[in-house]
């Protein structure tokens, strides 16, 4: 991966992370589940280990993998949303990547939507 593009993803990681006070992590994803960019937001205390994060990613992209199978009946995925006791996770499709953000789940649901819309916007032409 060259520079100029490195500086893209760090740019819309760090973008998503400035969308509300709430959010946690933000993550690119390669199709096979390596992450290109990722940062914990300043003053967040990650609820995972690096290794951890570095698993779920992963298994995003097997997730990712094992929903295409639907594609051709359901069409394709845009997004999903895991509500979790201590936090929200939410998985954005784009066409060569996967965005993995972690926010705190207190938001509203209307307000988690407007996040999605925004990130799936940034990420339009990945």
């Amino acid at each position: 991966m060259n520079y100029s593009v490195e500086s893209e993803l760090l740019d819309i990681v760090e973008g998503i992370l400035q969308l509300d006070d709430a959010m946690r992590f933000a993550a690119i994803i390669d199709l096979e589940g390596n992450i290109l960019e990722a940062i914990m937001k300043e003053k967040k205390t990650s609820l995972e280990s690096q290794k951890m994060q570095e698993k779920f990613c992963k298994d995003a992209a097997t997730a990712r993998t094992m929903r295409e199978v639907y594609d051709d009946s359901l069409g394709r995925v845009r997004y999903t949303h895991t509500e979790r006791e201590n936090v929200t996770q939410i998985t954005v499709y784009s066409r060569e990547c996967t965005i993995f953000v972690t926010m705190e789940p207190e938001l509203s649901i209307k307000r988690k939507l407007e996040i999605v819309t925004k990130i799936k916007k940034m990420a339009s032409h990945l």
